[in-house]
């Protein structure tokens, strides 16, 4: 029989992206959302802007305190008395090479990209134990953790550990009827795919994005409804059969070789 109540929805980096539509399509669907973020204006513009205030929980700070961490779990539980979904979409990146990252910028990635996440996860699944909740967590990895490019290793390995926990985890979990999976997205059009600069502080992201396009079978960049729609999907009860794996959402780009003005220089009449 299935349970019709709105789900109780952690959402973090909810303030703008992937995690601001995930959010919004939540809100359309009459769920109860704790917002996360570490822009305290943006999430209240967030907040504002997705109309029921009762239905939300406001929660701005920063990923790397642990105390925060805890301030999540219990505020979402203390105001719905459960936690039915966990959403890790927050991330913060720089871009440079290992030859000339800190260890501050890699603590900090590590830190927001896996180390919030594994722990809201330990914390969050608590939870839903304690409740017999039949829960679902959601880590948004990246195809970058198998695709890498050089020029985010932090990212790029936290992403790749974020897999491999998600594995871990549905493991764990999996006996309490608890699932874990991943959401491994391409270029999206985000502000995290408009921040790409050359050796003069140029910003080049149009033509990267046009590179990637151009080895991506649909031709484009993915919007984040359409991540958010794959997100939601996933957290429902449609996909209870679905728990430690990874959902790939590049428009065809990992497995294409090659560019496709390379194809029709080849194949002018095919392409």
């Amino acid at each position: 029989m299935k349970d019709n109540r709105p789900k109780v929805i952690i959402i973090t980096g909810a303030s703008r992206g992937i995690g601001k539509s995930i959010a919004q399509k939540a809100a359309e669907g009459g769920h109860l959302l704790a917002l996360v973020a570490d822009d305290e204006n943006e999430l209240n513009q967030t907040a504002s802007s997705l109309g029921k205030a009762d239905n939300l929980l406001v929660l701005h700070g920063d990923l790397r305190s642990k105390p925060f961490l805890r301030q999540i779990v219990e505020d979402t539980y203390l105001k719905w008395g459960r936690i039915d979904v966990l959403i890790n979409n927050a991330a913060w990146r720089s871009l440079e090479t290992l030859r000339t990252i800190s260890m501050d910028t890699w603590d900090k990635t590590l830190q927001i990209c896996l180390t919030a996440p594994v722990f809201l996860s330990q914390m969050a699944a608590e939870k839903m134990e304690s409740k017999q909740t039949k829960g679902v967590i959601v880590q948004i990895s990246s195809i970058m953790a198998d695709r890498a490019g050089g020029t985010s290793p932090a990212y790029a390995a936290s992403k790749g550990a974020l897999l491999s926990l998600t594995y871990e985890m549905a493991a764990l979990y999996g006996p309490s009827g608890i699932r874990v999976v991943a959401v491994c997205p391409g270029n999206v059009s985000t502000a995290m795919s408009n921040d790409f600069k050359n050796a003069h502080g140029e910003n080049i992201s149009e033509n990267l994005v046009k590179d990637m396009e151009d080895l991506t079978p649909l031709q484009r960049s993915a919007s984040p409804d359409e991540i958010a729609e794959a997100v939601l999907w996933l957290a429902s009860e449609e996909a209870s059969f679905v728990t430690g794996t990874s959902l790939v959402i590049d428009g065809g780009f990992t497995h294409n070789f090659n560019s496709y003005k390379n194809k029709k220089s080849q194949y002018p009449k095919e392409f």
